[in-house]
C-alpha cells in the first residue's frame, strides 16, 4: 500500500468512528470552539484552528498556535518565522511576511519547507503559488541576467545572488553552475507587469510577503470547485478535500452539493457504510477500531531510515549530496589522511573542478542518525567566514562523511604549542586577529543565527585556520539548537573534552549550561594562545606552573610580568589582554563570565578598560 493510498484509507476509517460518538459531543465541540477568539495588533478574531498563546487549552490546535510580541503577530511554522498580516477563514489563507525580510532588514529568508500532511485529522498547510526566490551562494560571479547579485550579502569570499523561477513543482534550479549553492529559498508573488524584476523590486516584492494556505477536514466548505481552482490551487481541495468533503457531507455536516457529480461512486458507497454502521454501530464499531489499530501498528513497524527522511523533508536547502562511489574518486581511495578525530577520520580530497576538500569518513559506530543529522543541519545553513562551510555529505546505510572546505593552514593548536608547531609561530599581533575571529565566529552561533547554537567542545583542535590564516570554528558533533526566549538549555550528558568543559557541565550545582558553558571553552583556549602552552603541564619545570590559568592569575595581581622573552611593550600588553579576558572568560559561575559579545567588545577595545577578575577556583587535575 502506498503512503497516498494509507493516508486516504485512515482518513476513511477515522471519519467512521466519528459517527460513532453522539451528536451532543459533536454540538459541544462547535460551541467551543464558537467561544475562543482572541487579537493581537492588527489582527482580529483569532481562532481555529489557530489559536494565541495563552488561550484556553482547547482553543485551536496545538501545532498552529501564534505568538504575540510587540504588538505582532508571529506565526512559527517548518523552522521559520514569520509575521501575521491578516487571516482568511472564508478563504483558508494566512497571509505572512518572513521575520527576516521585514522592515528592509538584509538577512536571508527562513528555509521554506514543502506542504506537510499530518495525521487523519491534521491539516494540509503549504505554498502553492506561482514562484518562488533562491538565494544562492557562488565563489565568483555570475555572468547570467537571471541572477540578481544581492550586496548586502556579498563579500570577498563569496557571492550571493537571487533567482526567481517558475519551477515550484521540482523546487530546485536546474541550471545552478557548479561554483553556487542553494543556501535559501522563499517564495514570491511576481509583478506580472515586470519582466524582469531588479533586486530592489525583488526585495519589495518579498517584503510584501505570501499567502499560506490551509485545510481541515472538520472545516464547512462553502465555495464551489472553480473557486477552489482559482483561489487555492486546485491541488489542496482537490487530491485531499474532496474525499473527506464527502464523507463528512453523508455524515453530519451539512457541505454543498458542488461536487456530487464527479463523485457520486464514492457517496453512495460511503451511504451505504453509513446505513449499516447506523443499524450495527455495537459490532461495527469495535471492528472499524481493531482494524485501525492493526493498520497503525503495520505502519508503525516499517522500518523508515531517518536520515532519509530528514533529507527528504528539507531538500531544498540541504548541501550537495555525494554518492559513496563519488567520495571514494575524489579522495583517490583515502590515500591523503588529515587527521583522526572523536568520531572518525579525515582525508584530503579534490573535487572535478579542481577545488580542495576535506571529507570526515564517520567510522565510530557510536555516532547515531541523530548526531550526524544534527551536524549536517547545523552546518548546512551556517554561512559566515568565520566558520568551517559544509560543501556536502554522503549517507548510503553506514556509509556516511561530511565535505568541508579544505582548511591548508591545519588546527590552532599546531601553531601555538611550540611542540607541535611545524612552521614559524603566530605574532602577536597575529594571535590577536585569531583570537579576535574566533570570537565572532562563536558569536554569531550564539545570536546570528535563528537559534542560539552551543557548540560545547571550543578547543584549539577544533578552530581551523584557511591559506590567509583566518581562523574557522569547526566540529559540530556536539553542537545543541537552542531557543533564543530561554536563559538555560536541558542535556542529558557532559559533553566536550576534558580542560575546556565548563563546571556546570559537569556538576548543575555550578549553575545552568548556557552559551555561557562556550564561553569558558574560549577562555581556556585564549590562555594556551597567551601562554603558548597547555594549560595542564604536570611537567613543568616549577610546581607552579603546572597550571598556567592559575600561575599567570599571580603574576597579573601582584603586577608581576609574564615572563616573555624578546616582546616589545605592544606585545606585552597583547598578551596580558588576552590573559585578562581569558580570566574573566573561565570563572566558575556562568553568571560571573561575559557574553560572546561582551568578549569582542573586550578584545577589541584597550586594555586599560579591563578590570583585574576575580580569581576563579583553580584545579590542576
Amino acid at each position: 500500500m502506498s503512503s497516498d493510498e494509507a493516508s486516504i484509507f485512515s482518513t476513511f476509517l477515522f471519519c467512521l468512528l466519528m459517527f460513532v460518538f453522539s451528536p451532543r459531543e459533536i454540538e459541544a465541540r462547535k460551541l467551543e470552539v464558537q467561544m475562543c477568539s482572541s487579537s493581537c495588533g492588527d489582527v482580529k478574531s483569532i481562532s481555529y484552528p489557530f489559536r494565541l498563546k495563552g488561550d484556553p487549552a482547547g482553543c485551536g490546535h496545538p501545532k498552529l498556535e501564534l505568538s504575540c510580541e510587540s504588538n505582532k503577530t508571529i506565526l512559527e511554522f517548518n523552522s521559520g518565522k514569520y509575521y501575521v498580516n491578516s487571516i482568511s477563514y472564508d478563504k483558508c489563507t494566512i497571509s505572512v511576511v518572513d521575520v527576516n525580510l521585514a522592515n528592509g532588514s538584509c538577512s536571508l529568508p527562513s528555509n521554506y519547507l514543502p506542504p506537510s500532511y499530518d495525521d487523519i485529522f491534521g491539516y494540509l498547510f503549504g505554498y502553492l503559488g506561482p514562484s518562488c526566490a533562491y538565494y544562492v551562494n557562488c565563489l565568483g560571479n555570475i555572468v547570467d541576467q537571471a541572477y540578481e547579485k544581492v550586496p548586502c550579502l556579498s563579500n570577498n569570499q563569496s557571492n550571493v545572488y537571487v533567482y526567481v523561477t517558475n519551477d515550484t513543482i521540482n523546487s530546485r534550479i536546474s541550471d545552478l553552475p557548479d561554483s553556487c549553492d542553494i543556501i535559501s529559498k522563499v517564495p514570491v508573488v511576481l509583478n506580472r507587469s515586470v519582466d524582469k524584476p531588479s533586486y530592489e523590486d525583488l526585495r519589495k516584492l518579498l517584503e510584501s510577503g505570501f499567502d499560506f494556505t490551509w485545510w481541515n477536514p472538520r472545516f464547512t466548505m462553502t465555495y464551489s470547485f472553480e473557486d477552489c481552482k482559482e483561489d487555492h490551487g486546485g491541488f489542496v481541495c482537490y487530491q485531499y478535500g474532496i474525499l473527506v468533503r464527502e464523507i463528512l457531507r453523508a455524515s453530519y455536516l451539512q457541505v454543498p452539493e458542488s461536487l456530487g457529480d464527479q463523485l457520486s461512486w464514492l457517496s453512495f458507497l460511503l451511504g451505504f457504510a453509513v446505513d449499516v454502521l447506523i443499524i450495527g454501530r455495537f459490532i461495527l464499531a469495535p471492528i472499524v477500531f481493531l482494524v485501525f489499530l492493526i493498520h497503525k501498528y503495520r505502519t508503525t513497524l516499517q522500518t523508515v531510515d531517518n536520515i532519509e527522511k530528514f533529507l527528504h523533508n528539507h531538500q531544498s536547502w540541504m548541501p550537495k549530496r555525494y554518492s559513496y562511489p563519488e567520495i571514494i574518486a575524489v579522495t583517490n581511495h583515502f590515500t591523503h589522511k588529515l587527521g583522526q578525530g572523536g568520531f572518525g577520520s579525515v582525508y584530503k580530497g579534490q573535487l572535478h573542478t579542481g577545488r580542495l576538500i576535506a571529507v570526515k569518513m564517520l567510522e565510530n559506530s557510536k555516532f547515531s542518525a541523530e548526531e550526524f543529522i544534527n551536524e549536517v543541519s547545523t552546518i548546512g545553513r551556517i554561512h559566515h567566514v568565520n566558520v568551517v562551510q559544509l560543501l556536502g555529505f554522503c549517507s548510503e546505510g553506514s556509509k556516511r562523511a561530511l565535505v568541508y572546505e579544505f582548511m591548508p593552514n591545519g588546527s590552532l593548536d599546531r601553531h601555538i604549542f611550540p611542540k607541535e608547531s611545524r612552521g614559524q609561530s603566530f605574532s602577536w599581533e597575529k594571535l590577536h586577529e585569531v583570537a579576535l575571529g574566533t570570537a565572532r565566529g562563536i558569536e554569531y552561533l550564539h545570536n546570528g543565527c535563528d537559534v542560539c547554537i552551543l557548540h560545547f567542545d571550543i578547543k584549539p583542535h577544533n578552530i581551523l585556520l584557511d591559506h590567509n590564516f583566518i581562523p574557522k570554528v569547526s566540529d559540530f558533533g556536539l553542537a545543541k539548537f537552542h531557543p533564543k526566549e530561554n536563559d538555560f538549555v536541558s542535556i542529558s550528558a557532559t559533553r566536550g573534552t576534558i580542560g575546556y568543559i565548563a563546571p556546570e557541565l559537569i556538576s548543575r550545582n555550578f549553575g545552568t549550561v548556557s552559551c555561557k558553558s562556550d564561553v569558558y571553552g574560549f577562555g581556556m583556549v585564549l590562555l594556551e594562545m597567551a601562554g603558548g602552552r597547555r594549560n595542564s603541564n604536570m611537567n613543568a619545570t616549577r610546581s607552579s606552573k603546572a597550571y598556567f590559568p592559575s600561575w599567570v592569575y599571580d603574576q597579573l595581581n601582584k603586577g608581576g610580568d609574564l615572563e616573555l622573552q624578546n616582546v616589545t611593550e605592544i606585545e606585552s600588553v597583547i598578551a596580558r589582554k588576552l590573559c585578562m579576558i581569558g580570566l574573566w572568560c573561565i570563572q566558575v559561575k556562568p553568571a560571573d563570565r561575559p557574553s560572546m559579545t561582551k568578549v569582542l567588545e573586550m578584545l577589541e577595545g584597550s586594555i586599560d578598560d579591563l578590570q583585574m577578575p576575580p580569581k576563579p577556583f583553580f584545579s590542576s587535575s
